[in-house]
């Protein structure tokens, strides 16, 4: 069994220097400001250890992605341009450099995993990732930072059997994409119902194609569904798949877009909700992958209260089931 001695930030000065045109755009660098203005004021701070990290080679980035995408993103950052094929995808001539280090957040948690340098890790990135498929952008992302992750530990370790769970409030269509056809890697995504959200996937019956067919799960919420139907689904729907399939590790799509006040969705869940979820995602590390977890920021856009519930996150990740009893009275 793991001993995790606290959480280990990956985060960087340099993804301040992704510009998407200010505070009109709702990923914009002010979200890394609050998390750490919260993580600064939190108990919890002597916990924490905070490393940058380097930058995802061309080799890794073509682990998940096509040569003609990276050569088509840096063309567009270089040129000038303010978008990539639709003005959700605000760049300015830094932003490649920017994902480039993002996508290494990634890579860099799994080699401290593996080398026994952290107990737990939490990816501070951005840009996001979860939406971005092998050739083109969607939704914010450019580069797909738990994609990149999973083929590195994959490749360079050999732990084929990834686990992907992905809580954010709208459906990780670049995950699914990479990974519908494999048989060695497992997409679980808790998400609002595309028939009202952003990007219009992840339905129910989406299940993975061909050898991977099974090894997509997709639970969809509808708008108004809170904590309980959240937790319902972590207990009853998850948790039995992740003890029948067995993983080698497990990557967290940490999103928290799903929060009340943020207008990104129409879900409802509290503060709170993201302190029992590390504190399940913790357990499911020590009794399943020999704390092999790894997390990375995906979405997450009211900036009055994203800090609040990363450091809820970060406290469920370190209390593990002491905070998961804490807050709720079910079995967790």
């Amino acid at each position: 069994m793991a001993v995790h001695r606290g959480v280990t930030i990956i985060t960087d000065s340099a993804y301040f220097d992704h510009d998407t045109g200010g505070f009109g755009h709702p990923e914009n660098p002010v979200r890394l400001e609050v998390i750490m203005d919260a993580l600064v004021a939190s108990p919890i701070l002597p916990r924490l250890d905070f490393i940058a990290p380097v930058p995802a080679t061309r080799e890794q980035l073509l682990s998940a992605h096509r040569e003609e995408w990276l050569f088509r993103l840096e063309e567009v950052v270089l040129s000038g341009r303010s978008h990539v094929d639709h003005s959700d995808n605000q760049v300015c001539y830094e932003s490649y450099r920017v994902a480039c280090h993002a996508a290494g957040a990634g890579i860099a948690g799994v080699d401290l995993l593996e080398g026994g340098g952290a107990g737990q890790v939490f990816c501070m990135v951005r840009p996001p990732g979860h939406h971005a498929e092998a050739t083109r952008p969607f939704g914010f992302c450019f580069l797909n930072n738990c994609v990149i992750a999973a083929r590195h530990w994959q490749l360079t370790y050999g732990r084929q059997r990834i686990l992907i769970l992905d809580f954010d409030a709208h459906h990780g269509n670049g995950i699914q994409s990479a990974f519908e056809r494999e048989a060695g890697s497992y997409y679980i995504s808790v998400h609002e119902h595309p028939s009202f959200s952003y990007p219009g996937t992840g339905y129910s019956d989406e299940v993975g194609f061909d050898e991977g067919r099974g090894t997509i799960v997709n639970l969809p919420l509808k708008p108004g569904a809170g904590d309980a139907a959240l937790l319902d689904l972590f207990v009853r729907k998850i948790e039995p798949r992740i003890v029948a399939w067995k993983p080698d590790a497990i990557i967290v799509a940490a999103g928290f877009d799903g929060h009340r006040l943020d207008d990104m969705s129409g879900l409802q869940f509290s503060t709170e909700v993201y302190g029992t979820l590390g504190g399940i995602i913790h357990r499911w590390g020590e009794l399943y992958t020999g704390g092999r977890v790894l997390s990375v920021l995906e979405g997450g856009y009211e900036l009055s209260v994203l800090g609040h519930s990363v450091e809820a996150y970060l406290r469920g990740l370190l209390d593990g089931a002491d905070t998961c009893k804490a807050t709720t009275k079910r079995r967790c």
